[in-house]
């Protein structure tokens, strides 16, 4: 009976540590349907002409989100004439990150002028999907006529302080090696920034 015990709980400490896998280079990318902070149902349908697209789970609260914000926005102008737009996902579960509730999304987007989508994924859906780990994450995803693949993974660039003016910008270097037809130099960095704000019995790795 006692062993029985044992073996009950590390089952359950097992179920309450989920793990829940970030997609390597070369996975499909999951499609992508949520809500806008305009209201409206946002998805990669929405940009016919795009050829693929930079994923971004970010948020309001966390400060390397805020850091590379405006970094983002700078990005979505440079990548979206580049044929990728960017399309910001929030990760975080509001009632754990009360800043990161889709009215606060909304506050923010209209204080920052994003020109970019940011899309609110109740339960954690899509986030875990992908199996973001950070704030910010990116994924830059190539349509092919296998499906959208991702084929970058991780940063934004290699400094997320701020701190160095010759950066190397791992995600536009990534859009202009697609573009000319070249092997990415680089395919996969760490995520830098804080953890996902997520619901009870899910982490990632």
């Amino acid at each position: 009976m006692k062993n029985y015990i044992i073996l009950l709980l590390a089952v359950v400490s097992l179920s309450a540590t989920a793990q829940i896998n970030t997609l390597p280079v070369g996975s499909k990318a999951p499609d992508i349907k949520l809500k806008n902070i305009d209201g409206k149902l946002a998805s990669f349908g929405d940009f016919p002409k795009a050829k693929g697209f930079v994923i971004v789970f970010t948020c309001n609260t966390c400060p390397y989100a805020q850091a590379y914000e405006q970094r983002i926005i700078a990005l979505n102008s440079i990548s979206t004439p580049l044929g990728y737009p960017v399309i910001a996902v929030n990760p975080n579960d509001p009632e754990i990150s009360k800043g990161d509730s889709f009215d606060k999304m909304q506050e923010r987007a209209t204080a920052k002028k994003y020109t970019f989508p940011y899309l609110f994924d109740p339960g954690q859906k899509i986030t875990n999907l992908y199996g973001a780990a950070k704030t910010p994450h990116l994924f830059l995803a190539r349509k092919t006529d296998k499906g959208l693949i991702i084929e970058y993974t991780g940063a934004l660039d290699d400094d997320p302080q701020e701190a160095n003016a010759s950066r190397t910008h791992y995600v536009e270097d990534a859009i202009k090696s697609l573009n000319a037809g070249k092997a990415l130099a680089v395919s996969s960095t760490k995520a830098i920034g804080c953890t996902v704000a997520r619901a009870k019995n899910k982490t990632s790795k």
